[in-house]
């Protein structure tokens, strides 16, 4: 193989992470993925910490906010967009959720953000606040919504006449995928409605 890239490292990372989960990425199964030995690696990351905030970069940056017109409908795309990329990398999710922005290009991502908020009128400080309650939410949501854990229903058929309301819900199809967009779609106009 020829040179690589930081980019290229990037990619192999992130597909090892889709594929295997992030528990097994390591520069040994890196290396072996694009075909070079883990220690040529380091020529294009400092460490795994920096693949690791590379990944927190592919997803942030590849969403960055197009702000153009009313900033209610701008913020709603980006939260549909970030929320789908999200799901689309499920393995990166607790490390989006966990580890802070920190290369240049995803610092970039949330400047262009938060200058777009800046320009029209808002402070500094609340722009961000404002990005990062919507960041947060989309997050948490989608974090609720990969939860693996036992699907069976929550409600079992001695309890139905003592949650009546919760069983006909479930029975509507609470927890499906229809369910979580239309949740998704309905809190974030919320959130951004109360924002305005």
């Amino acid at each position: 193989m020829g040179r690589l890239s930081r980019a290229q490292v990037l990619d192999a990372a992130l597909a090892l992470a889709d594929r295997d989960g992030i528990g097994k990425l390591s520069m040994r199964r890196i290396g072996a993925e694009l075909g070079v030995e883990a220690m040529t690696l380091y020529h294009y990351v400092p460490n795994k910490d920096a693949v690791l905030d590379g990944l927190v970069e592919r997803i942030v940056a590849s969403v960055a906010p197009r702000p153009t017109g009313p900033r209610t409908v701008w913020l709603a795309e980006f939260a549909r967009a970030f929320r789908a990329e999200l799901l689309r990398h499920p393995a990166v999710v607790p490390l989006v959720a966990t580890r802070p922005v920190a290369t240049p290009e995803a610092l970039a991502a949330v400047e262009r953000a938060t200058a777009a908020l800046v320009g029209e009128g808002l402070a500094p400080l609340r722009a961000y606040q404002l990005l990062n309650a919507i960041t947060t939410f989309v997050i948490g949501h989608t974090l609720a919504e990969l939860d693996t854990g036992d699907s069976a229903s929550p409600v079992g058929p001695e309890a139905a006449a003592e949650l009546p309301c919760l069983t006909a819900a479930l029975a509507a199809g609470l927890g499906s995928r229809a369910d979580h967009d239309e949740r998704f779609a309905l809190a974030i106009a919320a959130l951004l409605a109360g924002i305005e």
